[in-house]
């Protein structure tokens, strides 16, 4: 076995639809094949999450056999996925070899196309980023998208910190409706992102499969498979982007809904005006049209830097405002799906992050203290870049990492 051998048979990628297939619904079987594909899988996150594990606590942890664990750790040996780290001592018998993921065993790239930025970086297989490449844009078109992503390949690769021939693919994150939601400076034309197909737009750019999602649902897959979900199975992942997403997680996998829309926190009407949403106020367009008018120019800023003293008091003003808006959304949210904990994530530096997270937190404890459950309210660990980041999850989820949709024929 080799590193090819995790190359998609299909060389189009995979679409949200087709990582939404779920064992149970269906009444599809498997075959040994696919089961010994899941159990490869399921022997190489174990040793993702837990390194320095022995071969004999993996087959403990799996109920898999130890033959079946030697065979399945010999092949991830040979395609460099896996490394020696050297032998355990101070027990009886021959020391045990620890195992650890080769963090160069494999790399993706993660894309994160919105209305006010285009955004690429560069994951391994930890989980750790080897580059970013990011162009504040206002509406980037998908002709300025395709330029943009050309130019972000290009550096990544002469920057040297990745393998183009250990790259796994691409994700690409963006929003629903990119071209049909209305925010502040829409330009005529932009709803043409509404007839894109992405896989024909970024074909003769992209040389790898190409993996697609929702932006918060990459932001939450992320958090769950390389972030907070090593600690809480299930949690309401909220992206503040653009406009307001937000993305659930139970017991490990991402729920999407009847319509694939679950998590559209941004849509509910804002308590005391019906007639505005909650992403009226809660988002990088509410914050950045509060700064114009407060005479700010916000060409090129980075909300990922921290803001100047001249944003100080309107941004606190906005988390002030945001914090209150969220309340009775989070309140419907801990009482229908009990979350182990309410993560924030976006393009905002963690110190506001943190802050809004904590004005939130308390405004919630005053306003709802009698609820069955309330979850925590903090920052996500994968906060910067969520979407990006997320994005670049999606090849390892799609080809490496344990999903029930493995088992199922097609």
């Amino acid at each position: 076995m080799n590193f090819s051998d995790f190359e998609p048979a299909v060389q189009g990628g995979v679409t949200a639809d087709e990582r939404a297939v779920r064992l149970g619904p269906s009444l599809s079987g498997t075959n040994l094949e696919r089961a010994g594909d899941y159990n490869q899988r399921v022997v190489l996150q174990v040793i993702r999450r837990n390194p320095d594990i022995t071969r004999s606590e993996i087959a403990a942890m799996t109920n898999l056999t130890s033959p079946t664990i030697a065979n399945i750790t010999a092949r991830l040996f040979d395609a460099e996925l896996i490394v020696d780290a050297g032998r355990r001592t101070g027990a009886r018998g021959q020391p045990a070899v620890r195992l650890r993921i080769n963090p160069d065993g494999c790399f993706a790239i993660g894309l994160n196309i919105d209305r006010d930025h285009v955004t690429l970086v560069s994951l391994d297989l930890a989980g750790t980023v080897r580059s970013r490449f990011t162009r504040q844009i206002a509406f980037a078109m998908p002709e300025d998208v395709v330029a943009i992503v050309r130019t972000g390949l290009a550096e990544i690769e002469q920057s040297g910190v990745i393998r183009a021939d250990r790259v796994l693919g691409v994700g690409v994150a963006l929003p629903d409706d990119l071209g049909r939601v209305v925010l502040p400076h829409r330009p005529e034309g932009y709803e043409r992102w509404g007839e894109v197909d992405l896989q024909a737009l970024l074909a003769d750019v992209v040389p790898w499969s190409i993996h697609i999602d929702n932006d918060a649902a990459a932001a939450a897959i992320g958090e769950a498979q390389f972030g907070s979900g090593l600690d809480h199975a299930s949690v309401f992942y909220i992206l503040i982007s653009a406009g307001l997403g937000g993305g659930i997680v139970i017991d490990g996998t991402y729920y999407r809904g009847a319509d694939a829309r679950s998590g559209e926190i941004g849509f509910l009407p804002l308590v005391g005006d019906p007639s505005r949403v909650l992403q009226d106020v809660v988002s990088l367009s509410a914050l950045a049209e509060r700064l114009e008018t407060a005479g700010l120019s916000i060409a090129g800023l980075d909300p990922t830097q921290m803001f100047s003293e001249a944003h100080a008091p309107h941004l606190e003003t906005w988390i002030e405002e945001a914090s209150t808006a969220l309340v009775p959304a989070l309140t419907a949210i801990n009482c229908l799906i009990n979350p182990a904990a309410i993560l924030l994530g976006g393009r905002l530096p963690d110190a506001i992050l943190d802050r809004l997270a904590a004005e939130t937190s308390c405004k919630l404890t005053a306003a709802a203290p009698n609820i069955p459950a309330s979850a925590p309210i903090r920052r996500a660990t994968l906060s910067r870049d969520a979407p990006a980041v997320g994005a670049a999850i999606l090849p390892f989820l799609d080809r490496m990492l344990p999903s029930d949709a493995i088992l199922i024929k097609s």
